[in-house]
């Protein structure tokens, strides 16, 4: 039998950035690297998407533009549903609904001209960052949220750059440790 490579095998399923999934799991991984934390390998379907010391992160991507032919941009939207989450390490799920994170990275990617989209390129995002207690108290059961409405909550907005200190500031108010 024929031992498959594995570079083939990614460029295969994976060389297209723009597509949803990928590029979701794309801003993941820009986050976890702004974090310094890529020496931790991604858990599919854990209860949030980077862990950096005790503190919970979730992701959300979103763009304006998509692989397929669009007739105009797409309209951006988050999920931020509650959910049962699962814990990886304990191999445990929540007995309910919630969201398990201390922040909230919304990742856009600005561009809006599919010809220079480049996801690798960190300058073509801009984040969101929000502590998870903000959406709790504000949008309690809702299962999106567009960008005005999320801009309305008044998270960080900044960039590459400034996300690691955003995210550590939205983990210590989260946790009542300081003022958003």
């Amino acid at each position: 039998m024929t031992y498959l490579d594995r570079q083939e095998f990614l460029a295969w399923a994976y060389d297209d950035l723009l597509t949803n999934t990928t590029r979701g799991v794309l801003a993941e991984y820009i986050v976890a690297k702004s974090l310094g934390i890529c020496d931790t390998k991604r858990v599919e379907w854990d209860k949030y998407d980077l862990v950096i010391g005790d503190i919970g992160v979730e992701v959300k991507s979103a763009a304006y533009v998509q692989t397929w032919k669009q007739t105009r941009l797409s309209e951006i939207a988050f999920n931020i549903r509650p959910a049962k989450g699962w814990d990886a390490r304990a191999n445990t799920s929540a007995a309910s609904a919630g969201r398990s994170a201390d922040v909230y990275v919304f990742c856009l990617l600005t561009v809006t001209d599919r010809e220079h989209a480049d996801p690798l390129n960190v300058a073509q995002w801009t984040f969101y960052v929000l502590p998870t207690s903000v959406l709790n108290r504000e949008v309690t059961e809702q299962k999106t949220i567009r960008l005005r409405p999320l801009k309305s909550l008044r998270p960080h907005e900044c960039a590459y750059e400034e996300l690691k200190a955003s995210i550590h500031q939205a983990a210590a108010v989260n946790r009542g440790l300081g003022h958003w």
